[in-house]
């Protein structure tokens, strides 16, 4: 275990999000639901949680859509 022997702050030691990587992250959730059959009108419509819902669970995406 490390001991630190001034004081630390955890919260300004982290990084920050930056809305570039943001934006990627978004991107490439897009293109990953589209790739298991979603149609390209819903995902336009489809917010960041409803885009990580999908990709919880893949194969009932893939199913669901398949029809």
């Amino acid at each position: 275990m490390k001991r630190v022997f001034g004081k630390k702050h955890k919260n300004s030691s982290r990084p920050k999000k930056s809305g570039a990587r943001k934006k990627r992250r978004i991107f490439e959730h897009k293109k990953r639901v589209l790739a298991l059959g979603v149609p390209a009108e819903k995902v336009a419509q489809m917010n960041t949680k409803q885009l990580r819902d999908c990709l919880k669970a893949p194969l009932k995406t893939a199913a669901a859509y398949a029809s």
